[in-house]
């Protein structure tokens, strides 16, 4: 089987906690490059994997070593690069979300229709063993019609995880220009419509900055999604969750609950409308507390698709969709209304 060379464009702490060791991991890949504008960091990484160093992802695009790379950098960057990438013949896996409007994400998708290449977006939330459990028996009907839902995804914020703390990218407009909503809530919109089998066609939403002041992103927000079928439920994302992280989700339905992430031992837990209990270990979801999972899973689903030709679990338009919620609750929390997807 061909060894596929990779290029990580970006070595903060998503390319240093996941992609790097993933792809070290992966007996089907080569690291051959690593790009980041900081000279000491990029240089620090390449000789811990034995690549090549580059500060600018246009030089790294032009030598031709890479099939594959990574974009993993802040997130106004994630379209400009991808797309260089795609023009340029190689794949690319980016890191969510994906683009900051709905015209970049659609340039993205176009250029990787026109090259012929993957574009995976980096939705790890799916490859959750919980998570495609619940799945399974929403599609099999074991929970019978849906009523309504909840999800969350909080932790203390970046500043305790990113390589510049408190400086990072992450609470910068420019840079990131969206925050906990971009960070957390996208990986919970994208869930939302896996887990679901449908996509969410309004949403109203309080998008807030109250817990960090040194930001000017959001750090608090709490939407109200409805689907195309009529589900009705919330979705909060927040870097103000300054105990614990929170990454639970609930489903409700006609025969039944179900809860996943929401107890420290059971991953998932199905409540039936008889009274049955049916408790499942599963593992733990992937985080960035010690003993978390150890892969995301979403750079080895990216080789495979890649090496047998098939679509990626998360294309480009997938991470549209996932991303144009996000830019819905924006707006709606801008003019204060109800939001059309």
């Amino acid at each position: 089987m061909k060894t596929l060379k990779v290029g990580v464009i970006g070595c903060g702490s998503i390319a240093q906690h996941r992609h790097l060791p993933e792809y070290q991991a992966n007996k089907n890949v080569e690291i051959v490059a690593v790009c980041d504008p900081n000279e000491a960091r990029v240089n620090e990484i390449a000789a811990k994997y034995e690549a090549k160093a580059y500060t600018n992802y246009e030089e790294l695009l032009a030598s031709g070593e890479v099939d594959v790379v990574s974009v993993c950098t802040p997130n106004y960057l994630h379209a400009p690069i991808s797309i260089a990438a795609l023009e340029a013949g190689v794949h690319v896996l980016c890191e969510k979300p994906m683009a900051t409007s709905q015209e970049e994400a659609d340039a993205m998708i176009e250029a990787a229709k026109k090259s012929g290449k993957k574009l995976m977006i980096a939705h790890n939330q799916r490859f959750v063993p919980s998570h495609q459990k619940a799945r399974q028996l929403i599609e099999s009907g074991e929970i019978g019609k849906l009523y309504s839902f909840r999800t969350a995804f909080g932790h203390p914020g970046p500043e305790g995880w990113s390589v510049d703390g408190k400086d990072s990218w992450f609470f910068r407009k420019e840079q990131a220009f969206i925050g906990a909503m971009g960070d957390l809530g996208v990986h919970k919109t994208d869930l939302l419509r896996y887990l679901l089998g449908e996509d969410i066609t309004e949403v109203g939403a309080f998008v807030e900055t109250s817990a960090k002041d040194f930001a000017d992103v959001d750090d608090n927000a709490v939407c109200v999604l409805k689907t195309e079928s009529g589900v009705v439920g919330t979705l909060a994302a927040s870097w103000a969750y300054t105990a614990k992280e929170d990454n639970s989700t609930i489903i409700y339905g006609e025969k039944a609950i179900l809860r996943l992430e929401d107890h420290p031992t059971y991953s998932l837990i199905v409540q039936y409308a008889t009274g049955e209990v049916v408790n499942y270990e599963l593992g733990k979801i992937q985080s960035n507390d010690e003993g978390g999972q150890s892969s995301s899973q979403v750079v080895d689903h990216f080789v495979e698709s890649i090496l047998t030709d098939k679509e990626p679990l998360i294309t480009g338009e997938e991470g549209m969709k996932s991303l144009a919620v996000i830019l819905a609750a924006l707006k709606s929390s801008d003019t204060k209304q109800i939001t059309r997807v």
